[in-house]
């Protein structure tokens, strides 16, 4: 309630948890060299959301924009993989609506955003390194997705 409705103190709070948490992360992984459960999983849904970022031209789309609707885009992969169910991505979606963010992607088309995302960081050893959900509250990496599973979460997340 507070939060969403931009309550200064419930933000103020939100922002200081945030930023406490993310350094406890960063602290035990300052290299991102964990294989996994690392750095790395503050990275949900950062390599949809560059790509949008990269895709729609810099300044388009806000840093914070191309991560909300790439982290929608990380749940429906993750439901893809039968980690999700379609319930969980709903409140994914639902609660970044709420939150007045964008749930869908730019429409690049899914050649595009392949392209773009091959170029990410987070490509290791020619292997594209999500940041996936195993369930709701639990984040992973995974570079094991199918092109075919990659490209159907772009097609419906971006319609």
């Amino acid at each position: 309630g507070r939060l969403m409705a931009r309550d200064p103190d419930a933000l103020a709070y939100a922002i200081e948890r945030s930023c406490a948490n993310k350094a406890a992360v960063v602290a035990g992984d300052e290299r991102e060299t964990a294989k996994d459960n690392g750095r790395a999983l503050l990275n949900l849904g950062h390599t949809f959301g560059h790509a949008i970022e990269t895709g729609a031209g810099y300044g388009t789309w806000l840093h914070g924009e191309g991560v909300a609707a790439g982290t929608v885009m990380a749940a429906e992969l993750s439901r893809r993989l039968g980690w999700l169910g379609a319930q969980d991505v709903a409140r994914v979606r639902d609660l970044l609506t709420r939150a007045k963010l964008p749930v869908r992607g730019a429409r690049l088309g899914a050649d595009r955003y392949l392209d773009l995302m091959g170029h990410d960081k987070k490509v290791i050893a020619g292997r594209l390194r999500l940041v996936l959900l195993k369930a709701m509250g639990e984040a992973i990496t995974w570079s094991d997705a199918t092109e075919a599973d990659i490209r159907a979460a772009i097609e419906t997340c971006c319609a």
